[in-house]
């Protein structure tokens, strides 16, 4: 998982456990409670089982669809040629012969494309599980100016990890991230709290300036999005770190005050919702957010899109997060659901902290009000199938 989708995890339904978990990308819409599919205990796509999926010259693939999936897959295919499949499915040599053609395949025959290629799997039941996630865009501007007054970092350079025997090791073995003081002692790294009230201010770390400090902190639990300015011009910033405290989801906390729900003076779960608590309660609101301590800093992006963690941009309407252990990163899915605007192919290019399991997506919309609102209100159920090489089944069952 790439450093940034550890911190913008994808959608769970109930606020409250998306905004607790390891990361989280957020649920804009409103939207009841829905209990996600049952995962599989299996730690593999090998272990949780294989099976041939339909013939995909029967699937009725939209030529329109497959041009944007075959475009994605284009760009995923330096990465699917070199890089090592955690799922176990395939090989990085398996993939050559789909990514030569691709590169000279016409799009408008796209859909013809994947099933010469590729050949579709079923792993475990094939019962999926879909949300979404957006591209937030927000007011903001690279320099300074009246209206916009909230720093957005870059990451600080005396923010590195501890040398061995200096601080205790994470859990997970690695040394855990912080800052050296004056005396060369390792201390933690300021706090969310501090760097709001300017432990950071005049070191030439800003390179963005947000009008709202609200939208900033959701901006970043997303952890990538646009500073769009007042003549139009756009600064787009992608996850480049973060403070080294843990996460803590402010819906959560909100829940445990009894602050959430449908009853009267109660708000509701969603990102609106918790928005409008802060914004109608100005210092509640400011401690609230600082109980998440955790601070994430940016870096500027320069291509067409946010990257993925597959290291690609992700494209709105054809880049899918998925759990690497069991989808190939760079593979196209087939997903047929019952939400018609998500079902078609789709490109394995990113992952999440919450997205964990066989057949657990979640969709990415790109930017603007319609991405958010489709994003925040997609909750998808039906069936997945994975496109891989043809053979790959056949290899598969002599191993």
């Amino acid at each position: 998982m790439s450093p940034r989708a550890c911190l913008r995890s994808c959608a769970v339904l109930l606020l409250a456990a998306a905004l607790s978990a390891c990361g989280v990308k957020l649920i804009p819409a409103p939207r009841p409670p829905v209990a996600p599919v049952a995962a599989t205990s299996a730690a593999t796509a090998l272990l949780a089982g294989v099976a041939a999926g339909p013939e995909l010259g029967k699937l009725g693939l939209d030529q329109t669809d497959a041009a944007g999936a075959l475009a994605s897959f284009r760009e995923s295919c330096p990465k699917l040629t070199t890089r090592t499949d955690a799922s176990g499915l395939t090989r990085a040599a398996d993939w050559a012969p789909a990514c030569a053609a691709a590169a000279k395949w016409p799009d408008e025959d796209a859909a013809s494309f994947f099933p010469t290629y590729l050949e579709s799997v079923r792993v475990g039941t094939g019962t999926a599980f879909v949300t979404g996630y957006y591209e937030p865009e927000i007011p903001g501007t690279r320099t300074r100016q009246p209206g916009f007054d909230v720093p957005v970092y870059r990451l600080p350079a005396d923010l590195v990890r501890a040398k061995v025997g200096d601080a205790p090791a994470n859990p997970n073995g690695t040394q855990p991230l912080g800052r050296y003081d004056a005396d060369g002692k390792f201390v933690p790294y300021f706090t969310r709290g501090e760097i709001d009230d300017g432990a950071l201010a005049g070191k030439g770390l800003e390179i963005g300036w947000a009008s709202d400090p609200v939208e900033m902190f959701f901006l970043q639990i997303q952890g990538s999005g646009r500073l769009r300015a007042p003549d139009g011009t756009v600064l787009r910033i992608g996850y480049a770190g973060q403070n080294g405290h843990p996460y803590t989801g402010i819906g959560g906390v909100m829940r445990a005050r009894g602050l959430l729900g449908t009853g009267p003076g109660l708000y509701s779960g969603s990102m609106q919702g918790i928005m409008q608590y802060v914004r109608e309660h100005p210092e509640d609101g400011k401690a609230l957010m600082r109980e998440n301590k955790s601070f994430v800093f940016f870096r500027e992006l320069t291509g067409d899109g946010p990257l993925g963690a597959l290291g690609v941009p992700v494209r709105g309407k054809s880049s899918v997060a998925v759990d690497p252990s069991f989808v190939p990163m760079g593979a196209p899915v087939w997903l047929d659901l019952d939400r018609k605007e998500a079902s078609g192919l789709w490109v394995a290019q990113d992952t999440g902290g919450a997205i964990k399991g066989a057949n657990r997506f979640d969709s990415f919309w790109g930017a603007g009000d319609e991405a958010r609102s489709v994003a925040g209100g997609m909750t998808g159920r039906g069936s997945a199938v994975l496109l891989l090489p043809k053979g790959t089944l056949a290899r598969l069952n002599r191993q």
